[in-house]
This record gives structure tokens, sequence and C-alpha cells, in this order.
């Protein structure tokens, strides 16, 4: 069979970095083991990567979905969102405003006055 290149592959995967990509991380697959799909023909594990996506015998998509798994680090899970929350100020104010809440402002100033009247926590003996 003649020498791979990456216009063999250019059609399947359009973009050529992820190209690289998906081939890289085929080559990686079969280094650890996984089936190759393709005669290996005394060739390296990246040629026959790029062969077996040349060949369709593995699909890029598949193999972009197992590149994304494999360097998540955390993984969402999709759970239902929690009710809103308007029966709270209802219930606890017994207004009836239309959800708006409001948050008070302090400034910069009267945070140090706060912090300032502030007493430290008594020292006791045991620390010694």
């Amino acid at each position: 069979m003649a020498r791979v290149t990456v216009e063999d592959c250019i059609d399947k995967v359009e973009n050529r970095f992820e190209l690289v990509l998906l081939a890289g991380h085929r080559a990686r697959l079969i280094s650890s083991g996984s089936q190759i799909t393709v005669d290996r023909d005394n060739d390296k594990n990246p040629v026959v990567a790029l062969r077996e996506i040349a060949e369709e015998t593995v699909a890029p998509v598949d193999l972009k979905e197992d590149l994304i798994h494999s360097l998540q680090k955390y993984v969402e899970v999709d759970e239902p969102e929690a009710e809103t929350v308007p029966a709270l100020t209802s219930a606890a104010g017994g207004s009836e405003d239309d959800g708006n809440v409001s948050f008070d402002r302090m400034t910069e100033e009267d945070l140090l006055r706060g912090l300032e009247g502030l007493v430290p926590p008594a020292e006791t003996d045991d620390e010694e």
C-alpha cells in the first residue's frame, strides 16, 4: 500500500490540527493495546492511525469523543434544576413584590469602621 499522506485523510477530517490530534490519540490507544482495524504492514502506530482514518475503519467522531472524554477531569452531571424561590419571599416577608431582590450596599469606609470595632479573641493559657 502507498504511504499515507495528510491529503488521504483531509476529506475525512477537514481541520489539519484536529486530524493531528485524532491520529495522535489513536496512535496512543494502539500503543496501549487497542486492536488495530487495518493491516499493520510493518508501519508504526501513527501511520496505522492515519491509515485507519483514511480507510474509515474508525470514525473520526468517535475518536473525537474519546479524546475529549480522556482529557476531562470533571464530568458534569445533568441534574434537574431546583424550582425558583418566589415562595420564600412571600412566606418570609408576606409582601407581594414581583420577585426583585435588593441588597444593602456598604462602602469601604463603613467596612473599615466595623472592622475596627472588632475585638480579637482572648488568648488562653493553653496555647503556651
